[in-house]
């Protein structure tokens, strides 16, 4: 089986729509695909609909959190979208993404690039605005090269020069509110160091003994030796391991299936999730 984890649609910054997202999956060749876009379930509806036959749907979301003043972000997977406190969270971080980038539009026109909110606003079209969308405004005005480019302590990483914070979950309380909701929680990328800073291993730990139930290690942003270090940590602490792909589309350069979960760790998530199960595909 091969198994991705971690991908994003049109519901948030990626740029397949769901249903193109399903799909895609299936043709690369996935048995299983993660919708986790962030702070939202918007896509979830297209993606069943539109889910071909022998590719199994894991709905999720990754979740916006910040500890001691560093932002990094939950894997929430198989949780009870309609879970009232859950809910509100997710929509107090959405209701802040507006506010959060027209600041940012307005820090970036402070340092002389000449973005404007509408463009950020075309790009973004229905989905939750975010700072890749701004990155590929960047991109069409010539200020960098790639999306990824944007994300240095020049532009957009959570230290740059035209960063600027949202309404973010405690992790701590993000894990209390996905397993009230039948859900399972997994660190996302959590020493992609080239991001910005990351919590220290203590505070994996802390959140391992709160109820934390995996760390993604396979993932672009971390090298061979920092998936050495996540995999010795993690059975410290007996978390379980996922890798995937954070596939955006085409905003990002990985494609789905880069990166992918052993079926034994997939069938443990399953295991663990009283708030939703895997949707088998139909041929929708």
């Amino acid at each position: 089986m091969r198994i991705d984890l971690h991908t994003h649609s049109t519901a948030s910054d990626g740029t397949d729509t769901p249903a193109e997202l399903v799909r895609n999956a299936a043709a690369a060749g996935l048995d299983v695909v993660a919708l986790t876009d962030h702070d939202t379930v918007g896509g979830y509806a297209e993606a069943r609909a539109a889910l071909p036959e022998g590719l199994t749907l894991v709905t999720g979301a990754e979740l916006s959190c910040r500890l001691d003043g560093v932002s990094l972000h939950m894997l929430a997977y198989l949780f009870d979208p309609d879970e009232p406190e859950l809910a509100r969270e997710r929509e107090l971080v959405r209701d802040d993404r507006v506010p959060r980038a027209r600041a940012m539009v307005g820090k970036l026109r402070e340092l002389g690039v000449p973005v404007i909110w509408e463009q950020v606003a075309r790009i973004a079209g229905d989905g939750a605005v975010g700072r890749p969308h701004i990155a590929t405004a960047l991109v069409e005005l010539g200020v960098v090269g790639s999306v990824s480019d944007a994300f240095t302590s020049e532009w957009l990483a959570n230290d740059g020069r035209a960063y600027v914070e949202k309404h973010e979950l405690d992790p701590f309380d993000a894990i209390r509110l996905v397993k009230a909701a039948g859900g399972v929680t997994v660190f996302a990328h959590p020493l992609a160091v080239k991001r910005g800073s990351c919590v220290p291993e203590s505070a994996i730990a802390e959140l391992a003994t709160a109820g934390l139930d995996g760390i993604e290690v396979d993932h672009m942003d971390h090298d061979e030796p920092t998936r050495a270090r996540l995999r010795s940590l993690a059975a410290d602490l007996g978390l379980l391991t996922t890798g995937s792909s954070d596939y955006h589309g085409s905003r990002k350069t990985c494609r789905l299936g880069d990166c992918t979960t052993d079926p034994e760790i997939y069938g443990e998530i399953v295991r663990r999730a009283t708030g939703a199960f895997p949707v088998p595909g139909t041929g929708g």
